[in-house]
């Protein structure tokens, strides 16, 4: 009997502690996305955040950082659509738009994938999260 309960207050002890580590990631794409777009393979940032409303996020981010004003999510195919107006690497107006979808959503360093326009120029980019 004496040993039963030991292991059942074990086996509470381990489900306790696992838990919260399996629920540390939050949403899907909350988080920093680090990758590369286009021919030239520009190197890029996407910092996303959920607050359990709304997604939101920037190209970029810091002092030059890009805003984005769509942020979707369309969690039946896990294909995501962003648009953000800014400027380019020249100092241009630019308006970006980005459709991709995510892949091993269960992993902590998912994968998305897909196509960036920045003004005129279109390519393909891949983005996984650190």
């Amino acid at each position: 009997m004496r040993v039963r309960l030991f292991r059942l207050v074990g086996i509470l002890a381990l489900l306790a502690v696992s838990a919260p580590a399996s629920a540390q990631y939050g949403h899907p794409l909350k988080g920093t996305w680090t990758g590369d777009w286009g021919p030239s393979k520009q190197h890029i940032v996407l910092e996303l955040n959920w607050d359990g409303k709304q997604l939101t996020g920037a190209i970029n981010p810091g002092p030059n950082g890009v805003p984005l004003k769509v942020a979707t999510l369309n969690p039946d195919t896990w294909t995501v659509h962003f648009e953000a107006d800014g400027k380019d690497r020249s100092g241009n107006a630019a308006h970006y738009v980005i459709d991709g979808k995510l892949e091993n959503i269960g992993a902590a360093q998912r994968v998305m994938t897909g196509t960036w326009s920045e003004g005129s120029t279109k390519g393909d980019f891949k983005l996984t999260r650190n």
